[in-house]
Formats: structure tokens, sequence, C-alpha cells
């Protein structure tokens, strides 16, 4: 597959690949973990899956879970775009119906966007029997995200940074044709997460416009010190280490969090309740805590409470918390054919 999402048609003259049925199942992900602006993602335990079954008719979308009382025309779907995108590109004939189910909780954080693609871009390779191919998935994220901090770790599962490619030429050095690479990070198994969100999402085109034109050189300082604190914190399970990676951040957390109704509340309920470290996960509105695994529960529902005051009692009922585990597998096929190529493979 090339880099626009293009591969061999079927060999037969001019015939169209037939599609056959298919699932795929990937995690939800946060990302940011306040230093790791933009690079830093961690896959967890709340899944999208993703299925295709062929069929006379023409293609249909049906959407369950989080994602039922999602109003949006197939032609604007994220998933359904990524998955016509592989099969158009493998020239096959998209006919049949599309079935996604989500626990992933939409603009709260937890890269429902990002998890849509990657899930139906491998549907569609996974219909045309193609193999996973990872690369030809965190091209197409970057693409449609701007970013690979949620795509990379939603593919491979686990923590991950997203980082330049060695090696690139002039032009690439100038973004014209920028390529990242990912790198696998250590995570502590002592590290616990909780998570919560308010009732109104946040969109990540609000969150960016938040975000500062330039930044001082003293500020890109203290921003590459929480980078190496964030790092070596999530491989050790050091609380101070992680605290010093989230607290008085200054690339996104600052900007972001007065657009997150009860997010300085959620903050401070989440430290009151023990955790070690809180910020915003991903462009929000959801916060997540690291604390003890043990905690995480009631770290979480702290945090929920503190969302839960500042709304009304309509709004208050779809304020949402629990504790999330880490992910270690990325993108999987429950059914279809192929195996794992590309990035990570």
């Amino acid at each position: 597959m090339d880099e626009r999402g293009r591969t061999d048609v079927d060999p037969a003259v001019g015939a169209p690949r037939p599609l056959t049925s298919a699932t795929v199942r990937v995690p939800c992900s946060t990302s940011n973990l306040g230093a790791g602006f933009d690079c830093i993602g961690l896959a967890l335990d709340l899944h999208l899956e993703i299925s295709f079954k062929p069929g006379a008719s023409e293609f249909a979308v049906v959407r369950e879970g989080t994602l039922a009382d999602l109003a949006v025309p197939p032609e604007e779907d994220l998933a359904a775009t990524a998955f016509l995108r592989a099969v158009r590109g493998a020239g096959a004939v998209p006919s049949g119906v599309l079935t996604m189910r989500s626990e992933i909780p939409v603009g709260k954080g937890l890269g429902a966007s990002a998890a849509a693609t990657v899930a139906g871009f491998d549907l569609g390779l996974a219909a045309c029997g193609f193999d996973t191919d990872r690369g030809a998935i965190l091209a197409l994220g970057m693409e449609r995200e701007g970013h690979g901090d949620n795509v990379a770790p939603i593919l491979l599962g686990g923590l991950v940074a997203v980082v330049p490619k060695t090696g690139e030429s002039a032009a690439e050095r100038r973004g014209e044709t920028e390529t990242f690479g990912v790198a696998v990070l250590e995570l502590s198994p002592e590290i616990g997460f909780a998570f919560a969100a308010p009732a109104r999402p946040l969109s990540t085109r609000e969150a960016r416009k938040a975000l500062p034109n330039e930044v001082s050189h003293a500020t890109a300082v203290r921003s590459a010190a929480r980078a190496v604190a964030l790092t070596r914190g999530l491989e050790t399970g050091d609380p101070m280490l992680l605290r010093a990676a989230v607290e008085g951040e200054e690339l996104h957390t600052s900007h972001r969090l007065p657009l997150i109704e009860g997010g300085e509340a959620a903050l401070r309920a989440g430290y009151a309740a023990g955790a070690w470290a809180v910020t915003t996960s991903g462009a929000g509105s959801g916060m997540i805590a690291m604390c003890e695994p043990m905690d995480a529960d009631e770290i979480a529902e702290a945090m929920r409470r503190a969302f839960a005051a500042t709304v009304s009692r309509d709004e208050a009922r779809l304020c949402i918390g629990f504790a999330l585990r880490p992910e270690p597998t990325g993108v999987r096929r429950l059914a279809g054919v192929g195996r794992m190529t590309g990035v990570g493979a």
C-alpha cells in the first residue's frame, strides 16, 4: 500500500476485488500526560469494535454503544471514510453493512476519533484480504489528526512516543513531507489511572485555538525538563517525577484547562483524593490522574463529583468517572485474514 492508501487491484483484468466479512477491535488512548504534548500516548482498556458484512445492498452504517446517538452521514463518519479509503484503494466496491460498537466516550479526550480512523482503515484492509499496514495507518492518522500521539498507541498498544525519523531530507526537515517513527516506552505496573469528564465535550479544534503560537526560550527549556521527568516517572512509577511533569505545564494544559467547565475543581479533587498527578486527557474535556492502582476508583469518583457540582442536575447525570488500565494490545483482528506489517510489527 502506498502513502495515499492505494493498493493493487485484483489480478483479474479490471475485476473489483471481492470483499469478505471482517471484525477489528481497537483500544482507546490518552495522550500528552502533561509534558508529552503531541508526542506521548498510552492505550487504555475501553474499546471500539467495528465489523463489516458484505451484501448486495448499498453501503450502510450502524452505530451502537457510545456512538448510538451520533447523527453523522457515512460520508462524514471517520470510521466509515477510513474504511472506504482502504476498500476503494484496493479497487473493491463497498456494498454491505458497517457496524460499530464503542465503549469510548466521544469528545472527552480518549482518542475516539483516532480509534475510528485506525479501526476503519484496518477493517477495510481486512475485508480486502490485506495485512494490517501500520505504516499506512499511522500516515493516515497523522494526516487527519495532525499528530500521532493517539493513533500510535491504538496501533501498537502500551505506552509510545511519536518521534521524527532520522536521516530526513532537507524538504522533510522543512515539514514538506515530514515523516515520523514510533518509540515504545516502558510503563511501570505500579501506576494506576483514573479518568473523569464533564457532560460537555470539548472539540479538538476549539482546544487547538487556545494554544500560543510561540513560547519563550525559558518555557521551552522547562518543557523539555518536564518531558524528561514524565518519561522517567512513567518508567519508574515515581510520584514526584510524575507531579513535576504535569504541574505548571506551559505548552497546552494551562491554556486548555480554563475551557473545561469544572476542570480546575476536578483537578483539585483528584489531588485531594490522593492522586500523584492530574492533567487533561488529550485535548479534553476529560481529566486523567496517575495514582496508586488501588486508589483509582476513588479518585475517579472524586473528580466526577467535582465536575457534577459545577453544573445543573440534568448535566450532572452525564458526568462520568472510572478507573482505566493500560491496554498492552493495539489494533486486533477478531475475524478476517492478515498479519501485521509496518511500524512496530
